[in-house]
């Protein structure tokens, strides 16, 4: 992807962790390619905002994620790295569809009555 690289490797859980965000790891870099220190930093703070955001709801649990900056990640908009994170977890076959929220029958008739 223009923004990001992604690694997913089988996690390797020791623990008897049944709670699915704690079976999940996540790691992220940035080679000094993308810049000195101040860059590199902000490129790792934009990558764990997304990832944040997107894996809790569309990653695989019981894996080992590493995502790793590129330079274009500084210049990219987060909308489009929120994108390209979701589409790289296709690529490599660990997206999950997010559930759909359970309304129920009780918001219809609520709204009949």
């Amino acid at each position: 992807m223009p923004g990001l690289v992604l690694q997913v490797g089988r996690g390797d859980v020791r623990d008897d962790a049944t709670d699915q965000a704690a079976a999940m790891r996540v790691g992220f870099t940035a080679s000094r390619k993308v810049g000195n220190a101040v860059a590199r930093n902000r490129v790792r703070r934009r990558l764990r905002a997304a990832a944040e955001e997107i894996l809790p709801v569309h990653a695989k649990p019981g894996r080992d994620y590493v995502i790793i900056g590129r330079a274009a990640t500084l210049r990219r908009p987060f909308h489009a790295l929120l994108g390209d994170l979701e589409n790289a977890l296709k690529r490599v076959g660990a997206y999950r569809n997010r559930p759909k929220p359970d309304d129920g029958a009780g918001g219809r008739e609520a709204a009949e009555s």
